[in-house]
């Protein structure tokens, strides 16, 4: 693989810590973006340059991409609690970087979006996430779309279901979908970084129903399998009172998640972390 200069917007994130690791570890120039000096340690400053920005605040960003030829982008909001809109972060801030990219004559611009993001655009969370999508691809830049299916870090919500003795699904609970690890997403991430002008669904080595997750959430705990299904019209009314008594800072992220979870979203096979494996190691961590 060539090595190129990276600016890598999001590094402080679950995804942007395994990107700026494989990034270095293949000889990668990379400029890493951190809102505060303690954010970020530098333990390579042969490769690592690490700059202080705010990706909302565009003053912040100016000649930041200067000498860079990609810039990979993982920034969004999760569960952010600062104040800010999905529009401000997931559209606004990687606009911001869109703009300094097409000032400094950037070659590739890589950002991170989920599965079926084209599909679900009216989901609060994708409706931010996919106008930038259109913005990057009538830009004249050269792209990449990466379309994850669910990361390890997200299925954490089934461990802290299972420490206390059982496990609420909605529905069959034989809904399937492969989350992948962070590690492994950097990995094929960074491997394509010469390909461009292209969408890529990826998800993990392993297709797992929700009754599937929620086992290896219990029994990774060493509890007994206990997994109580509930009726789908009360997965609907949830998703309804939450759009309709609470903010969008709140009901954003599980919207999203109740409304892809009801549903198969299997995406190509990747990598080699396995769940139950995650699991274990987040279960040895937590305090029972």
């Amino acid at each position: 693989m060539q090595h190129t200069n990276v600016l890598l917007a999001g590094a402080t994130g679950y995804l942007g810590g395994y990107l700026l690791k494989v990034l270095i570890e293949k000889e990668n120039q990379v400029v890493a973006i951190a809102r505060k000096s303690n954010q970020l340690e530098n333990s390579n400053e042969n490769y690592l340059e690490i700059k202080l920005a705010e990706v909302t605040k565009p003053e912040t960003l100016r000649d930041i991409c200067k000498g860079i030829n990609t810039v990979i982008s993982t920034v969004g909001i999760t569960r952010q609690k600062d104040g800010l809109t999905y529009m401000d972060v997931d559209f606004k801030a990687n606009m911001n970087l869109l703009k300094e990219a097409k000032k400094s004559g950037v070659k590739h611009f890589v950002y991170v979006s989920a599965i079926n993001g084209d599909k679900y655009r009216n989901l609060k969370i994708f409706e931010a996430k996919e106008k930038f999508v259109d913005a990057l691809k009538s830009s004249g830049l050269n792209y990449t779309i990466v379309r994850p299916n669910g990361f390890f870090s997200d299925m954490k919500d089934f461990l802290e279901m299972a420490k206390s003795g059982r496990v609420y699904l909605f529905g069959s609970g034989n809904q399937k979908f492969n989350p992948i690890h962070g590690e492994d997403l950097a990995r094929a991430i960074v491997d394509t970084l010469s390909d461009y002008n292209k969408e890529v669904t990826i998800g993990g080595p392993d297709i797992l129903s929700l009754n599937d997750i929620s086992k290896l959430a219990l029994m990774s705990l060493d509890k007994p399998i206990k997994i109580l299904h509930l009726p789908d019209c009360l997965r609907r009314l949830t998703i309804w009172s939450l759009r309709t008594f609470t903010s969008v800072k709140t009901y954003g992220s599980i919207e999203f998640f109740l409304t892809l979870t009801a549903e198969d979203n299997i995406a190509p096979t990747y990598g080699n972390h396995k769940l139950k494996d995650y699991f274990r190691e987040q279960a040895n961590k937590l305090e029972l």
